[in-house]
């Protein structure tokens, strides 16, 4: 069941999405070559914790840390680490807050330091396919709208489109219903209403779609070694328009 929120519950909505949003850009201001992914993730969480909210994923289904911190080929839930960033890579940070029992989630991919062609060109792409399936997100379309519109931005640039994983509805839940696949053609789903909130979030490899999950469980990457981009919106269904929840200036 799709659940709708009342505009209540999507302005805590939107205070969580603010959260989220500010966690996410302090770590961004933090992003060099040396910096450790563990460094940036109790940057997210003292920003999440001082702003009144709760890191959303530390302990989500046992996932340890308050940041996925997913490096180059990684596509998703990159566990933070030790491990020093380098000059030349991406590296991909999903990011989640509760506050008053309301989620936030956003993400986005980042240079560190100065980045080939190919790297540059596969975030921007990714982040035109997340706006393309923003824009989609009205009053009265259909789901596979939102989809169909991230997966032509991205296939006409010759990347990959993962399948295995999704964007989702969210609310007092992390993951709610329905599904949100970045690929499949338009006009096929539930009607979108308002009151709905959903979390897109392409993820895109500039090879094959193909995935692989590494032996912790969590980390997932590329089955060609390629790289790979992820970003995220927290958006509410309204009348006027999509409404970005967790907008930042990045």
């Amino acid at each position: 069941m799709i659940i709708r929120k009342s505009p209540d519950e999507i302005e805590i909505m939107r205070q969580a999405g603010r959260i989220t949003a500010a966690a996410l850009r302090s770590v961004a201001e933090n992003i060099r070559p040396g910096v450790t992914t563990l460094k940036l993730d109790a940057i997210a969480e003292d920003v999440i914790r001082s702003l009144g909210a709760t890191p959303a994923f530390r302990g989500y289904h046992g996932f340890p840390a308050s940041i996925c911190a997913s490096i180059n080929n990684e596509v998703v839930h990159g566990i933070p680490s030790g491990r020093r960033l380098k000059e030349g890579d991406i590296l991909s940070v999903d990011v989640g807050a509760v506050l008053d029992g309301y989620h936030g989630d956003c993400a986005a991919t980042f240079a560190v330091g100065e980045v080939d062609h190919c790297a540059r060109h596969l975030m921007s792409v990714t982040k035109r396919a997340l706006d393309a399936g923003i824009a989609k997100a009205i009053v009265g379309a259909k789901l596979s709208d939102v989809s169909a519109a991230i997966q032509c931005v991205a296939e006409a640039e010759g990347f990959g489109v993962v399948r295995e994983y999704v964007g989702h509805g969210i609310g007092r839940s992390m993951h709610e219903e329905p599904q949100i696949p970045n690929f499949g053609p338009p006009g096929q789903g539930p009607t979108l209403k308002e009151g709905m909130v959903l979390a897109i979030e392409p993820m895109i490899n500039a090879g094959g779609h193909e995935v692989v999950s590494l032996s912790d469980g969590w980390t997932v990457v590329t089955a060609d070694d390629s790289l790979s981009a992820h970003f995220e919106h927290t958006v509410a269904i309204h009348a006027a328009g999509p409404q970005v929840l967790t907008e930042w200036a990045g």
